[in-house]
């Protein structure tokens, strides 16, 4: 995903509460959210670094880096701690435009003795047991039978529905009943205290988020509310648009 692209969400807002009831979001904010539980905690502190860090963990992320090479043992390399990779494949909205490096791709090799090897490496500067020449030919690997069936969408979960996404980041498909019963839960008694509100969600709202989701339990809050000249005004501006203000 481009650097410049962006993810369209519908916020139902509580002007009253000043607060996001919750958002309604396509498949691919969904599979953001579910995606943060895959990346390493390197990545998580690489990305949050310029943000207000709560803790030390920077601090350890800093030493690595100010680190001389000489220090560090010849097979380990500092990205391998700075920015490692993510055991999950897949594509990922916003912040795989990161600088985390693509997971390469596993190879073998044996040996030329024989054409059916009794020996196999994944460093080809490894020497063969059996005749004691590097194995340098590269081997095909082949994938068990039987595999899942992958989906052309991609991702995590399927495109075919809405989500909501609590203010707390619990998802669920969205339906009219639970929206019916959030708002009993949240005792909202006028609906004219309810607005609607699409945003734009982007790398430095998805930088938020993450930085939010480790610290708060009102995160759609914290990110597109934060900041504004403050929700009466915000409410205020929205009533004059419609001409329902009293003169």
């Amino acid at each position: 995903m481009a650097e410049s692209s962006t993810i369209s969400l519908k916020l139902l807002i509580d002007t009253h509460g000043k607060r996001v009831l919750f958002a309604e979001a396509g498949k691919d904010f969904i599979d953001f959210l579910f995606r943060i539980l895959s990346l390493p905690v390197g990545t998580i502190i690489n990305l949050l670094r310029k943000q207000e860090m709560v803790g030390s963990l920077a601090n350890l992320y800093q030493s690595i880096e100010n680190l001389n090479d000489s220090y560090i043992q010849p097979n380990q390399t500092k990205d391998a701690l700075l920015k490692p990779v993510s055991p999950v494949s897949g594509s990922v909205p916003l912040l795989a435009i990161n600088d985390a490096p693509a997971a390469a791709v596993k190879k073998f090799y044996r040996c030329t003795c024989s054409q059916f090897a009794a020996f196999v490496s994944d460093d080809q500067r490894a020497v063969c047991p059996n005749c004691s020449r590097k194995m340098t030919t590269s081997m095909s690997y082949v994938a068990p039978p039987g595999g899942q069936q992958v989906s052309d969408e991609g991702g995590f979960v399927k495109g075919v529905v809405t989500y909501m996404v609590m203010d707390d980041l619990v998802v669920s498909p969205l339906s009219t009943i639970s929206s019916i019963t959030l708002l009993n839960k949240f005792n909202v008694k006028e609906v004219s205290s309810l607005e609607e509100k699409v945003v734009n969600f982007g790398v430095d709202e998805a930088v938020k988020l993450l930085n939010a989701s480790l610290q708060s339990k009102k995160v759609l809050t914290d990110v597109f509310l934060e900041g504004m000249i403050g929700i009466k005004q915000w409410q205020f501006a929205n009533a004059f648009e419609r001409g329902n203000l009293d003169s």
